[in-house]
């Protein structure tokens, strides 16, 4: 690959990363908010005051296959933008059911904010396009170090401006969404598509072999399941400890912190794992992450003090880290330029919906199960495709001794 193609990637992953730090954000606002509006919407603390993070959740599993297909359609960059004009668009029905008071108008709101978060799930692909074998880890792996200061914007722009519409309450934080969505609109249109390279292109058809067919490759199916179990097994055990925590008598501070240190490991390492998995191959990397989710689970079953916690929720989330930047990178490895619209589509909506699924059942295993019983499930899942990936390990190195033989 030539270098001025790597030139113009590094270029599109900045913009991308940039682009994710504005976008990403915007979901961050309604994870943050999403159970307090419910209850000042419902009047109440009931079980519903949550809906509106899991109609955004399952709106960002819904919208995968339709944001794959329209970028398909209309290209990168203006499918891009229609994307952030949706999280704004989300942002105007959300400020607008505060003000009204209408708890289902504010949950059709973090829905169609879910949606635009299936375009933003798109960026690390099209980093990806037109990079070097060399760059591309590297470039999936900036766009997605931008997610680290979205953890930092969407909480900020919360606290500085949810009463900005006193005496209604968190509505200045969407008043605020719009505005960070026509922030992102501005960045995408500075994002090149490197249609020479194989990106993908406005198009009225499709080509490259059936998504079955591509689904039944060995090494297909290995990077979903690492995807779908890195990302899921994460959310699951995320989403339960700040309830482990408060229900072993820690303060909400205390999980609020332990939340925090939890999403920097997720995002930080992103500076360095596309050199990572350059010099050692994603494969491994993504093993890596699966043994460190894994000693995420370990840990909190050796013991419920502040320190087990918070360690980990680090090892959870760099767990998660090598393992789903990994398995993007395995997943662009084994398909087609011309493949990847459907191919992109489907891992994101087995992901997504796996991810929603897992989300929404975590308080309820929570409070059936309990907090051990949940880290010790998190271990057959992440053994599964630890064991595939070493299977192939062994596998190709029987092949090249049989050729060299």
């Amino acid at each position: 690959m030539p270098a001025a193609n790597d030139r113009l990637a590094r270029s599109n992953a900045l913009i991308l990363a940039l682009a994710q730090a504005m976008g990403g954000s915007l979901m961050s606002i309604t994870i943050s908010l999403g159970g307090l509006v419910g209850v000042y919407l419902l009047n109440e603390t009931s079980e519903l005051a949550t809906l509106p993070v899991s109609t955004m959740i399952i709106g960002t599993a819904s919208g995968t296959i339709p944001a794959a297909l329209i970028l398909s359609r209309l290209g990168r960059r203006p499918g891009f933008m229609l994307g952030a004009m949706l999280a704004g668009t989300g942002g105007i029905i959300a400020f607008a059911a505060i003000h009204m008071t209408s708890f289902p108008l504010y949950c059709i709101g973090t829905f169609i904010g879910g949606i635009s978060a299936a375009f933003v799930q798109q960026y690390r692909f099209a980093a990806a396009e037109g990079a070097s074998d060399t760059f591309r880890p590297k470039a999936i792996s900036y766009v997605l170090a931008g997610g680290m200061f979205a953890g930092v914007i969407g909480p900020q722009t919360v606290i500085m401006t949810k009463d900005l519409f006193a005496p209604v309450a968190y509505a200045g934080a969407y008043f605020s969404q719009g505005i960070l969505a026509l922030v992102t609109i501005v960045i995408l249109m500075f994002y090149k598509p490197v249609f020479a390279s194989g990106a993908l292109r406005p198009s009225g058809g499709e080509g490259g072999r059936p998504l079955s067919v591509i689904l039944r490759q060995p090494k297909m199916m290995l990077a979903v399941l690492c995807g779908v179990v890195s990302y899921s097994v994460m959310s699951l055990v995320m989403t339960a400890a700040p309830l482990a925590m408060l229900n072993c008598g820690f303060t909400t501070a205390e999980a609020a912190t332990g939340i925090q240190w939890h999403v920097i490991a997720m995002f930080a390492p992103s500076f360095f794992t596309g050199s990572i998995i350059t010099r050692f191959g994603a494969e491994r990397v993504a093993a890596v992450g699966l043994v460190l989710l894994a000693l995420s689970g370990t840990t909190s079953l050796l013991g419920i003090s502040l320190g087990h916690f918070y360690a980990s929720l680090v090892l959870l989330g760099l767990g998660w880290n090598f393992g789903f930047i990994g398995a993007t990178t395995m997943l662009t490895a084994a398909q087609r330029p011309e493949e990847r619209a459907r191919t992109q589509a489907a891992n994101d909506f087995i992901m997504f919906g796996t991810v929603a699924l897992a989300s929404l059942s975590s308080g309820v295993l929570f409070s059936t199960v309990g907090w051990e019983s949940i880290n010790w499930a998190m271990m057959p899942m992440v053994a599964l495709p630890l064991a595939l990936i070493l299977l192939q390990s062994v596998s190709q190195s029987g092949t090249r001794q049989d050729r060299l033989a």
